[in-house]
């Protein structure tokens, strides 16, 4: 039809033009060029025959879900063949054809070798997670030789977020593409333009992290990557559309088994299951490094001595061997926040409260704390010994640390060894007067007010030292240690 239409606005406006010179410039025959030029009307395509009675049953599905739904073909096939359609898909589609006309662009596929390339890329939609209408984005890497395809979701787009997509597609693959094609999103591009282009520097680290070179489309060129276009079509229509979630985990879950489905399918170019040809490339890709990535984005807190780290106005509780130490934290998914150890070990993981002022807290966390700071009554007859008649103070302790009673009461008394009782008496007295019962308080008044007993005794030692005489000759290390002159 558009060699029809070509060939009547050149006529048109050239009616000089010859037959032949027309041929030439299309590069179509002589016959098209004659034919087309007796035609009123373009050519169209007819097919005979009458309707199958096998698809009637099912016509007014496939009206509705096109209408209504705006479902593609193959998810309307896969739905009316679950009914009971027992047709073909020739049959299927012809009449498909028919309800909804399908232009499709075409570009010759870029093929690339095993472990070449990855393309990645997310896509925002809506879903209904728990009664609630919620937004998410949906990544996806896809391999470029097997087409194997690892898919995440996620609450955020920002930069952790895509860099933790793509660090645990990587990571669920087994290995790492040598050359990853992304878009110009911010997070991969400072300067997009063809003459002044730049990367984003927190992409290169990540990129040199991992060891793969990156790569980009062009801007409004997005068939360079369609590989990794061309499924989100597909998961939108079979995942995505019209279907609802508990809730987030299980969102994550059933995406999972869907990319599982996905990757066992037949694939239209490579004419085989994506998963069998990942097998084949699995050998080819670059070893995964030792350490996940830590990046600009990952804040460092200090846990307080109460086990607990801060973050974004709620308190989050961290295993009680990472009391008043300083740890990584990190967004997870958007969902999800990840503490971790300065050996990049995760010590903890929370769901992130929605409502400020929350303290959010795992029991497991302080088991610990009960064994190391003993029977809370034998605790608190040791603290009286040395410092009766504070039997108030060790009740506003027990009342304001209910989950770690134990294990605050037991650095206090290993605190008060270190200061003059008088010194560690006032603390209390300060503790009383401000209501602020936790070692962390404490240790830093004593610190800021008083000095430590045992920098009192080191002053001491050393004047006595230094009435000792410990000059020797130089003839002593010539002749009795053999040293030579």
């Amino acid at each position: 039809m558009e060699d029809w239409v070509t060939i009547k606005n050149l006529r048109a406006k050239n009616p000089n033009m010859s037959l032949r010179q027309i041929s030439k410039l299309l590069g179509v025959s002589h016959n098209t060029v004659k034919q087309a030029l007796v035609r009123d009307s373009p050519p169209e395509y007819k097919r005979e025959g009458k309707v199958s009675d096998k698809i009637v049953p099912f016509e007014k599905d496939i009206y509705k879900m096109v209408d209504d739904g705006k479902f593609i073909g193959s998810r309307i096939y896969n739905e009316i063949k679950s009914k009971g359609y027992t047709g073909s898909k020739t049959t299927f589609y012809y009449h498909y054809q028919k309800i909804k006309k399908i232009n499709i662009k075409s570009f010759t596929p870029y093929e690339t070798s095993p472990g070449e390339q990855g393309q990645f890329d997310w896509s925002p939609y809506t879903v209904n997670i728990g009664g609630i209408i919620t937004k998410i984005y949906l990544y996806s890497y896809v391999h470029g030789f097997s087409r194997y395809q690892v898919l995440e979701v996620s609450l955020s787009e920002n930069q952790t977020a895509v860099f933790e997509a793509l660090e645990n597609s990587m990571i669920e693959s087994g290995g790492v593409c040598s050359r990853i094609q992304t878009d110009n999103a911010k997070v991969f591009v400072k300067n997009a333009s063809k003459n002044n282009f730049q990367w984003n520097k927190h992409y290169l680290n990540f990129c040199g992290h991992y060891g793969f070179t990156p790569s980009r489309s062009f801007p409004r060129h997005p068939w360079s990557k369609g590989k990794v276009e061309k499924p989100f079509y597909y998961v939108e229509n079979h995942f995505i559309k019209g279907g609802e979630f508990e809730s987030f985990e299980d969102l994550h879950k059933k995406l999972k088994k869907f990319q599982q489905e996905y990757n066992q399918r037949t694939h239209s170019v490579v004419k085989t299951e994506p998963y069998k040809l990942f097998e084949k490339e699995k050998s080819s890709l670059l070893p995964l490094p030792q350490y996940r990535y830590v990046g600009i984005k990952e804040e460092i807190r200090k846990s307080s001595y109460d086990c607990l780290i801060s973050y974004n106005g709620s308190k989050y509780s961290v295993p009680w061997q990472y009391a008043g130490k300083h740890l990584w934290v990190k967004v997870s998914k958007g969902y999800y926040l990840e503490v971790y150890s300065q050996a990049n070990k995760l010590a903890a993981r929370h769901k992130i409260s929605l409502k400020k002022g929350s303290v959010i807290i795992e029991q497991s966390h302080y088991r610990g704390n009960n064994q190391r700071g003993g029977n809370f009554n034998r605790l608190k007859e040791i603290f009286l010994e040395s410092f009766p008649d504070n039997e108030l103070f060790i009740e506003k302790l027990r009342a304001q640390k209910r989950i770690n009673a134990n294990y605050q009461l037991s650095q206090i008394i290993e605190l008060a060894k270190l200061y003059r009782k008088e010194d560690f008496i006032e603390a209390i007295n300060k503790s009383l007067l401000y209501n602020v019962f936790n070692f962390s308080f404490m240790a830093g008044y004593l610190e800021k007010s008083f000095k430590h007993t045992f920098e009192l005794q080191k002053i001491e030692i050393s004047k006595e030292y230094q009435k000792i005489n410990i000059r020797r000759n130089l003839s002593y290390y010539r002749v009795e240690n053999n040293i030579n002159e």
